[in-house]
């Protein structure tokens, strides 16, 4: 078995295996992973056994750490069908093996949660148990099930009201311009953050994946009023980013624009996923945030986070 470290003249042969595998994200594309490539230091590795591809790990080097991966949402090994739980352990002997002979003294590893995946992908999980690495971190997400119809509840079908009186509609926008504005008011308010993409980071994403990253908004007439950027995979349409104006609180902005995504535009995908509510390395819940989710019908589902000493 080699470990071979990513370098850009495989990059074809990356792309091409990520469209094969069974966890593959769009994320993991090397076009998207390099638009902060000044920020990150790439270490992303490629797993081969009689010179044969089988697995992917995009990561990036913080000294002696490595991270899997630091500038996304998700890291982990990718795989295709063929993967399983002995091969996976033999894979981790090397590529920790490997990581100790470069002076690693510390791996980080995000997994990939199961909504992700097309088919069972978890032998990962199984060998950091193996390790004895630790889960340091717990995320809750919230998703829907989306062949199993969800219920709202009577508050949002009293914002969805609302919003049909005041005649607002929901369209698929490019105007991410003035939802940038909106977002930004959001969360320097409630969370005095920002967002994690500039205007110009997330225009550059949307014109390469246009079939991935997609903006959808309620307007009045032709104010916006509420959007949500959605990160779209082959089974999940996650909202990557969610904003809602002064005047769409009064109005059911944002209610509509979730109704017309759950119930219409994505109905045929397996889940919808709002995206997490918890901060402080998962120790804290934000109820409020979550129980608007819930009120969608969504559930939790984890994403779990692991450290392993070298």
């Amino acid at each position: 078995m080699d470990i071979v470290r990513y370098s850009e003249g495989r990059k074809g042969e990356w792309n091409q295996f990520l469209q094969y595998s069974k966890n593959g994200l769009f994320l993991f594309d090397r076009d998207y992973m390099e638009y902060h490539s000044d920020r990150f230091i790439d270490f992303s590795l490629m797993v081969y056994a009689d010179n044969e591809l089988i697995g992917l790990l995009p990561a990036n080097l913080e000294q002696d750490m490595f991270v899997s991966h630091g500038g996304l949402t998700f890291g982990g090994f990718i795989t295709d069908s063929g993967m399983g739980a002995e091969r996976m352990l033999d894979i981790f002997d090397h590529v920790l093996n490997y990581l100790t002979s470069k002076s690693i003294r510390k791996v980080v590893y995000k997994c990939i949660p199961y909504i992700y995946c097309s088919l069972p992908a978890e032998e990962d999980r199984y060998a950091l148990f193996r390790k004895s690495a630790m889960l340091y971190r717990r995320d809750a997400t919230s998703a829907i099930y989306l062949p199993e119809r969800p219920v709202f509840q009577k508050a949002r079908d009293r914002g969805i009201k609302k919003a049909l009186k005041n005649n607002l509609a929901v369209k698929l926008s490019n105007d991410f311009k003035t939802y940038w504005e909106i977002l930004k008011d959001n969360l320097i308010k409630v969370y005095e953050t920002k967002p994690v993409h500039s205007l110009q980071e997330i225009e550059n994403l949307h014109r390469k994946f246009p079939g991935n990253i997609k903006l959808f908004a309620s307007y009045q007439g032709k104010t916006m009023m509420a959007g949500v950027v959605i990160y779209e995979s082959a089974h999940v349409a996650h909202a990557q980013y969610i904003a809602n104006s002064e005047e769409g609180r009064e109005k059911g902005a944002l209610d509509i624009v979730f109704s017309y995504l759950i119930n219409e535009h994505y109905r045929d995908k397996r889940y919808f996923d709002f995206g997490v509510s918890t901060e402080k390395e998962g120790q804290f819940l934000n109820t409020g945030l979550t129980a608007y989710k819930e009120s969608f019908g969504a559930r939790a589902a984890v994403h779990d986070f692991y450290e392993l000493n070298l």
